[in-house]
């Protein structure tokens, strides 16, 4: 039977694992969380391009021909 004291120190020791997982692997933590704001943006970079109204291949490419 698992006691409250137990489940404590079970708590207890999840913490200071995660704690230790995070300070010894910041840059890779930081990459996958910039990674994931990235997702995000993109996905609400999407979402606004779905609502937006649509414009022809011809005029973005003389736009980016007229900014050469």
């Amino acid at each position: 039977m698992v006691t409250a004291t137990d489940n404590a120190a079970l708590k207890e020791a999840f913490k200071d694992a995660i704690r230790e997982i995070v300070f010894e692997n910041k840059d890779f933590l930081h990459e996958i969380l910039v990674e994931a704001m990235e997702d995000v943006a993109m996905i609400h970079a999407i979402e606004e391009g779905e609502k937006s109204a649509t414009v022809d291949t011809k005029v973005v490419y003389d736009l980016l021909d007229s900014a050469q």
